[in-house]
């Protein structure tokens, strides 16, 4: 097993923000639900049951709301980065894939979602 190769997944995170092109979408807002996968070793932590020694997902998912609910962005492409940012600056995170949904993005057709998924790691997790 190589490091990062353990994942704590939070799913269904939600929160209201402005993000969006549309004016609407910047004056209205509307509920995203994020997902985040981060990838660490918790081998430390699990051997001394140490929340120290692992990233601290409740801590993390408080972030990633706050920037959900911050700054409007036009992308969920953007927030999703902004997103993985927020993960990667946890020590204990060596990568972070991250899906941004958009449930109800201005489309004129029927549709379920749309989301957007990217994963970013730390250059010197290579």
């Amino acid at each position: 097993m190589h490091v990062g190769s353990d994942r704590i997944a939070l799913s269904g995170l939600r929160a209201r923000g402005l993000h969006g092109v549309f004016p609407r979408e910047r004056a209205e807002g509307q509920t995203f639900v994020v997902d985040a996968v981060l990838e660490l070793d918790t081998r430390a932590a699990a051997a001394g049951d140490d929340l120290s020694r692992t990233a601290d997902y409740g801590s993390i998912a408080e972030k990633l709301v706050a920037a959900i609910e911050g700054e409007p962005v036009n992308l969920i492409e953007t927030l999703a980065a902004r997103l993985a940012e927020i993960c990667l600056a946890d020590p204990a995170v060596t990568a972070a894939r991250i899906t941004v949904h958009k449930p109800d993005a201005p489309i004129t057709v029927p549709f379920d979602d749309v989301s957007v998924t990217i994963r970013r790691e730390r250059p010197e997790a290579h």
